[in-house]
Formats: structure tokens, C-alpha cells, sequence
């Protein structure tokens, strides 16, 4: 089964009260980037956001320039009929983020439980690149070398503080680094890495 058949069963299957990465309120996410004071028309990428309710409380807030990425149509279709209207305010994409290709740098990358999903050297690769070339500030948020071994049933990489940094400091600075335990749905325990990151003006 492909990545994509995978979390299309995910997302077809299972009611958000039956996952473990569901937050009614995404309270660090929003606290972090609420940390970057950036004006409401900033561009804002939510990547693996398909059902998040992020894209919810951002609306809420008075962004306007929002894009969610997800590899499950599904999951996208669950958030649109969840917004109804405020869905058309929304650029939706449906992709792989190991093919995806940019047309423009967005103002805030915002990645809950997607990086660490990537375990070759070519995927971790080419997400680096992506940050790199389209991302000015990083909200990021993986399983810490605390969390779960697997999600989903995949394997994922776990992160610790200090090998986000050897992996994004040369071009990021990191503006802030901690871990938080995640309580899901039911009522299991998950550590998380979260880092906040600007580029640094020398790439």
C-alpha cells in the first residue's frame, strides 16, 4: 500500500475522535505563531493539515492568506464540508510533500506530525530544501526521542531539541525549543519536539 492509499484508508475509516494526532484547540501551534506578530495577510501553510482544526482558529483570527497541505483528499474534503462556506477562503492542496514544488515563500510554515514521518535520507533531503528555499518562519512539532516509535501504524524519526537544531540551524534560527506531551483522543500520552525558527537573512 503507497503513502497515499494509506492515509486515504486513515481519513475514509476513522472519525477524528479515532486518531491520535486530533486537537479541538491547537493551542501551542497558535501560541508559537502568535510569537512571529505577523500581519493577517501573511501567507500560511499548514502542511499535513488536512483535518486539522488549525485552518479553523487562523480563520477565526482574521488570517487571510491560508493554505493547507495534506496527501489524503479525503482529509481535505472532511475539513471543507467541516468549514462550509469559510472553505473557499482556503487554498487546498492535495499533494505528497516529498514532490512538492512551491511557487512562492510562504510567511509561516506550520508542520504538526509531518517531517517526522519521513525516515530516508532522500525525503529528509528534499523537505530541508523546501524549508530553505519557501519557508521565512517554522513552526514545527514531531515525536521527541521520548514519543512513540510508530503513528498510524508507519514507522516514524523520533527528534530531540538538539538534532533539529544540527538539522536546520545552519540556515534557521532558532528562536525557541521544547518538549510537550500530547494527550490524544484516548487519553494516551505522546511527547513532541516543537521548535520555532526564522531563516537567517544570510541564505
Amino acid at each position: 500500500m503507497s503513502n497515499k492509499e494509506h492515509w486515504e484508508k486513515i481519513y475514509t475509516t476513522k472519525t477524528p475522535q479515532e486518531v491520535s494526532w486530533t486537537q479541538e484547540v491547537p493551542q501551542t501551534s497558535l501560541d508559537l505563531i502568535a510569537k512571529f506578530d505577523l500581519p493577517k495577510s501573511a501567507q500560511i501553510i499548514n502542511i499535513g493539515g488536512g483535518d486539522s482544526l488549525l485552518v479553523d482558529h487562523l480563520l477565526k483570527l482574521g488570517y487571510t492568506n491560508v493554505t493547507v497541505l495534506d496527501i489524503s483528499a479525503a482529509a481535505i474534503e472532511r475539513a471543507k464540508k467541516r468549514l462550509g462556506e469559510d472553505a473557499e477562503k482556503v487554498n487546498w492542496i492535495v499533494t505528497d510533500i516529498t514532490k512538492f514544488s512551491p511557487g512562492t515563500t510562504y510567511d509561516l510554515w506550520h508542520d504538526r506530525a509531518v517531517y517526522h514521518f519521513l525516515t530516508t535520507a532522500t525525503d529528509k533531503v528534499y523537505y530541508k530544501n523546501l524549508l530553505d528555499k519557501h519557508a521565512h518562519h517554522v513552526v514545527m512539532g514531531t515525536f521527541s526521542d521520548s514519543g512513540p516509535l510508530k503513528c498510524s501504524g508507519l514507522e516514524i524519526t523520533q527528534y530531540s531539541k538538539e538534532s533539529i537544531s544540527d538539522t536546520f540551524g545552519k540556515n534557521f534560527e532558532i528562536k525557541e525549543s521544547f518538549y510537550q506531551d500530547h494527550t490524544t483522543p484516548f487519553d494516551t500520552i505522546q511527547n513532541f519536539t516543537f521548535v520555532r525558527m526564522t531563516r537567517k537573512a544570510s541564505i
